[in-house]
């Protein structure tokens, strides 16, 4: 990767139109600093400084995408609460589409709060209440998907095993839009147990891979490219769910790409350091799916998402990418090689 060839698949891809589906949820980030223990039990206490709030799950990869897309639009389950107002009012100040969002008074709006520390996570929080879509609901939304199929270039299911994302939804617009030709791509959930079959890419971290493919892994000190638990899950899991890719993340090992009729690519880290993982999996899929409908070969997307999973990790809070900051960081990784 070359930072000609980066600005070429970013340029490609930035005019194209992208739409996230899967759980939405509000990420609520409480800042503070910790002087004691409390004397009502062994825990420590949090003097607040401040709170931040972030669009979270599918909805933070629709935040990804939109750094460098100017078309994405999200596609999800929100309550009629406070939390879901804020959910789109911060969606729609980063001029994301949610008009073709469901509210439902059934549910709450799902919300993650972490108190931070001293940059430590002390504790989370999580508000939500899995409930799944109804049959009216399901027939609604892939209408609506088949409608836009036409003005759409890709679709990522994001799976956070909250409910929204049940086989018939994901089956009939799967039909829709492998019919039209779209890049279909995914990042399951394995508590989910749904069919994924037919995607163009999918993408796991390696717990999950591992669980999908009903393998426990007996080592996990050795290299990814030596390691034949990681290679037999790859293998399986591409063969089963017929996706053309298959990049699976290993956190501080980095990623490694298994393609029909290749060998599997370890793509190591670039990470420098690590402040905050929160959401780096949706960083990773958004700049996957980003690239290859930017023309990039399956290799050279990985690559891509694997130094945007770099810039996310090294920030607290559920953090984006902007185009000027991963060049620059690829910038620097090359002068380094260099050297």
């Amino acid at each position: 990767m070359n930072l000609k060839r980066l600005d070429q698949i970013l340029d490609q891809a930035s005019e194209k139109r992208f739409l996230v589906i899967g759980d939405l949820m509000l990420d609520e980030f409480v800042w503070g600093k910790v002087g004691r223990i409390s004397p009502e039990a062994p825990v420590p206490v949090v003097e607040v400084t401040g709170e931040s709030f972030y669009p979270g799950g599918a909805a933070n990869v629709a935040r990804n995408l939109r750094e460098f897309a100017a078309n994405v639009s999200v596609l999800g389950m929100v309550g009629k609460d406070r939390s879901g107002v804020m959910l789109r009012d911060l969606l729609a100040d980063q001029e994301i589409d949610t008009s073709n969002c469901i509210e439902d008074e059934r549910i709450c709006t799902i919300v993650k709060t972490r108190i931070i520390a001293r940059n430590q996570q002390v504790v989370r929080v999580d508000r939500e209440r899995v409930i799944n879509p109804s049959l009216t609901q399901i027939e609604k939304i892939v209408k609506t998907v088949a409608e836009r199929i036409s003005e759409l270039d890709a679709i990522i299911f994001e799976d956070y095993g909250k409910g929204f994302l049940v086989n018939e939804l994901i089956a009939q617009i799967a039909r829709v839009a492998q019919s039209a030709g779209k890049i279909l791509t995914a990042d399951p959930n394995p508590r989910n147990l749904v069919d994924w079959n037919g995607m163009t890419a999918i993408k796991p971290n390696q717990a999950e891979a591992l669980m999908a493919a009903k393998i426990t892994a007996m080592e996990d000190d050795k290299p990814p490219d030596q390691d034949a638990d990681l290679t037999r899950a790859g293998t399986a899991l591409l063969e089963k769910w017929n996706a053309k890719y298959l990049l699976i993340t290993l956190g501080e090992k980095g990623m490694m790409l298994f393609q029909t009729n290749d060998k599997p690519h370890h793509i190591p880290t670039k990470a420098r350091q690590v402040f905050d993982v929160s959401g780096a999996g949706d960083t990773a899929i958004a700049l996957f799916t980003l690239a290859l409908v930017g023309q990039a070969t399956p290799l050279e997307a990985a690559q891509i998402a694997n130094y945007a999973s770099a810039v996310a990790v090294g920030k607290l809070g559920t953090a984006t990418v902007g185009r000027q900051e991963l060049a620059a960081y690829v910038e620097r990784d090359m002068q380094q090689n260099n050297k």
